[in-house]
């Protein structure tokens, strides 16, 4: 109870307050005393001086904590802030110049010319289903009988490139336009500049050059069809039919010419 007042006046204050409150209980004694009588002069004697203040005391042990408010309402939402202003651009940097065209190289040296291609039998290029007209088409024949005693041989003679039906049908040894050359014997007509190395024929005939005979090889030599019918050409070509008194071998050459 007195630790409050301690803490404030001090042991002195304390003391005075204590003195003053029985002084004033001794007055209130003697009035009720007297008997309604007058008050006496030391009843009517002023109060002594009042003491003085005390040093206040040292500050008091702080109190508990009080416990911890409620929550306050959560605030509105904020206004969304403006957008901020797009940046300029970069520039670009500047293109260089273009450069100078270099000189030009010199000219590479010319590469050395191919052979010639050998000239086809034919004398044209590109496929045909026949021999066209004025074209001549050449070929090699070869025939052996190795019998003693044989009366005969054949040879093929084969055209790479057909004949029309019409133009084999004009060739014919009876009609003159097919011709035999031997070896020493210069071309006839229809054989105008040709040889065993180089067989030629006038359009309209084949020719045959002899190169290389020996044995029972005899002339004349015929030239038959090859279904063996009669003297002629076929489409495809013919046969060369050569008599032999003995086994003999014969080699030689031929053009034909579309007519």
């Amino acid at each position: 109870m007195l630790s409050p007042l301690r803490n404030r006046f001090g042991i002195p204050g304390v003391i005075s307050v204590i003195a003053l409150v029985f002084a004033m209980l001794g007055g209130a004694y003697a009035a009720n005393n007297s008997g309604g009588g007058k008050a006496t002069a030391s009843a009517k004697g002023k109060p002594g001086p009042r003491g003085p203040r005390g040093k206040p005391g040292p500050p008091g042990p702080a109190g508990p904590q009080g416990p911890a408010g409620a929550a306050g309402a959560k605030g509105d939402t904020g206004a969304a802030g403006a957008n901020g202003k797009d940046g300029t651009n970069g520039t670009n940097g500047a293109t260089g110049p273009t450069g100078k065209t270099g000189a030009t190289g010199a000219s590479g040296s010319t590469g050395a010319t191919g052979p010639t291609g050998a000239t086809g039998a034919t004398g044209f290029s590109g496929f045909t289903e026949t021999l066209p007209s004025g074209k001549t088409e050449t070929g090699a024949w070869v025939l052996s009988n190795p019998l003693p005693g044989a009366a005969s041989a054949v040879a093929p003679i084969n055209f790479t490139i057909p004949l029309s039906a019409a133009d084999a049908a004009g060739l014919s040894q009876i009609a003159g336009t097919i011709k035999v050359v031997e070896k020493e014997e210069p071309a006839p007509t229809g054989c105008t500049g040709g040889s065993r190395t180089k067989p030629k024929a006038n359009p309209g005939f084949l020719c045959i050059y002899i190169g290389h005979s020996d044995g029972g090889f005899e002339l004349p030599v015929s030239v038959l069809r090859t279904d063996l019918e009669g003297f002629g050409v076929d489409t495809s070509g013919a046969l060369l039919y050569v008599e032999m008194s003995a086994g003999g071998v014969g080699t030689g050459t031929w053009a034909v010419t579309a007519p």
